[in-house]
């Protein structure tokens, strides 16, 4: 399909459509307000940061992937290394990380990558870990922290809550007490979760006995007409003052390359929502030049776009069809699909 800019719609808007939309894109820009109209101080690069809800930390408004990063790292793990190192002069310095992502492969990586303390004290980091038991969350973190090459990891988060009892099993088998132990030792310095199922899991998450810090979650223009985080989740997080992460900017290149709506529109919508971050996927130096480059020139889509945008992709939205990771395990990690018992496809 021909790429198109979206950001302005396409074909004729019925009255209805447009002022429901509105109502959607105002309620949007005035939730996001407070963290749009925090000071525009930038960092290395120039990259605009803002701050990590109550975490105290101010962070790039892009976040390298640690997923991509590793598949990179596997057709050429030099070049990954450069790129990891361009993004730090980019201003790119918030990175992603998972304990299982390329089975371990990414961490290693990346910890090559920080290995020199002139470029780990540069970085915000941020990795998650998949068991949801005392132990199991425990030697999550221990061997994170040796593959990374650092002594504490910045950010650590249960990884995938997409199950309907993983918050249950993270509590009642006291994943979480492991995470308050390694906060208490030093390994690690704040605790959040993450996941992209359904508004529903996350909610069971927050309606646990604590207080989280960071939440991350799909944030993009298709999530906010179907199983919407955005609507359902991000208000209570701005209300507690949790960080929120915006993950599946480009719904896993679906809505690029089959809605055919430019990146730079996905960031830009992205961008201007109640967020502090954005975790972008990054496999060549071209890429990231390109993001950062619309971060750098980053300037908050008004209302009346972002209806105009849900309104054009609106008869798509509802269905979920650009979100698979909403409706099926096609992008759940293999990890935690054996750990539910189903077999890996």
């Amino acid at each position: 399909m021909a790429q198109r800019d979206a950001s302005s719609g396409e074909g004729e808007l019925s009255r209805r459509d447009f002022v429901g939309n509105s109502v959607k894109g105002a309620a949007a820009v005035a939730l996001a307000a407070p963290i749009l109209n925090q000071p525009a101080h930038a960092q290395g690069g120039g990259l605009p940061v803002r701050a990590l809800g109550k975490t105290g930390a101010d962070v790039s408004v892009l976040c390298l992937g640690g997923w991509h990063i590793g598949f990179a790292a596997q057709q050429d793990e030099a070049e990954a290394i450069r790129i990891m190192h361009a993004a730090i002069d980019e201003g790119m310095t918030f990175f992603d990380n998972a304990w299982d992502y390329h089975d371990g492969g990414s961490e290693i990586v990346m910890g090559k990558a920080l290995a020199s303390p002139a470029k780990r004290d540069k970085v915000f980091l941020m990795t998650k870990g998949c068991d949801r038991d005392y132990d199991g969350a425990m030697r999550c973190i221990d061997e994170s922290l040796k593959r990374l090459q650092t002594d504490h990891i910045d950010l650590w988060q249960f990884h995938e809550i997409v199950y309907d009892n993983d918050p249950d099993w993270v509590f009642d088998q006291n994943g979480i007490q492991a995470a308050i132990d390694a906060k208490a030792a030093g390994k690690i310095r704040h605790i959040g979760f993450t996941g992209h199922r359904d508004p529903r899991i996350h909610q069971a998450m927050l309606d646990k006995p604590f207080d989280w810090e960071t939440v991350q979650l799909p944030i993009n223009m298709m999530d906010a007409q179907f199983r919407s985080f955005l609507t359902e989740i991000v208000p209570q997080c701005v209300d507690r003052g949790a960080g929120v992460i915006g993950m599946k900017t480009l719904g896993g290149g679906v809505i690029t390359g089959q809605a055919g709506i430019s990146a730079d529109t996905c960031i830009r919508y992205a961008l201007s929502q109640p967020v502090s971050s954005i975790v972008v996927g990054i496999t060549t130096m071209d890429e990231l030049r390109q993001n950062a480059a619309s971060a750098r020139d980053f300037a908050p889509m008004p209302g009346a776009d972002q209806a105009a945008l849900l309104a054009s992709v609106k008869d798509v939205a509802g269905d979920g069809r650009y979100e698979l990771y909403k409706t099926t395990q096609r992008m759940d990690g293999p990890y935690h699909v054996k750990q539910h018992g189903f077999q890996v496809a």
